[in-house]
């Protein structure tokens, strides 16, 4: 067979393309390069935020106010976010209607921050205080916790990390409920030193 024929051959296998002219060569699919910012600005503004989250996440700030131009960007991280919701709560007894004060005491504990020494998370993923459902959990509050004991995992990534005490003395409370969100440097158990 001839060149000729082996592309005769192939083009009548194939189905007729209904935008094909017959002077015009065949198009290639080529994949697409996702979506780029149209303005070189844009990318730059993009990268900053970047820059700015990665920065306000390791550092010991609540919150981040930047303020350029006519944008204003505010970072908070959840620590903050409970202290922003619980001071309306606070307000709201004052200019209430109900005299008993029994509205004050929720609204005190949200604000109030763990005084005491606490496990802290070392990364962000999904705690979970036991080594599978319904299985006894790590740790309980009023229980001894020693310096290396496992207290709990933290799922990140598909993977579980065992999380250990780096403090030594008696659980006070677990902080988080299993299957909740921590991020990383959270307090998870709270420990009253021996």
């Amino acid at each position: 067979m001839t060149d000729d024929q082996d592309r005769a051959a192939v083009e009548a296998e194939a189905p007729p393309d209904p935008l094909a002219t017959d002077d015009a060569p065949p198009v290639a699919a080529e994949p697409l390069d996702p979506p780029q910012p149209v303005d070189p600005a844009d990318a730059s503004l993009l990268a900053l935020i970047d820059r700015l989250g990665a920065l306000h996440e390791h550092s010991e700030l609540s919150e981040l106010a930047v303020e350029a131009g006519g944008t204003r960007l505010v970072l908070r991280k959840p620590v903050a976010i409970a202290a922003v919701a619980a001071a309306p709560a606070a307000a709201e007894p004052a200019t209430g209607s109900t005299g008993d004060g029994a509205a004050q005491g929720p609204a005190v504990a949200t604000a109030e921050a763990p005084t005491k020494p606490s496990v802290k998370a070392p990364l962000t993923g999904v705690w979970y205080g036991s080594p599978a459902p319904g299985s006894a959990p790590f740790v309980v509050a009023g229980r001894e916790v020693a310096v290396g004991q496992v207290v709990g995992l933290i799922e990140a990534m598909k993977l579980f990390n065992e999380i250990k005490s780096d403090l030594a003395g008696t659980v006070v409370r677990v902080i988080p409920e299993s299957g909740a969100l921590v991020k990383a440097k959270q307090p998870l158990i709270e420990v009253e030193p021996l």
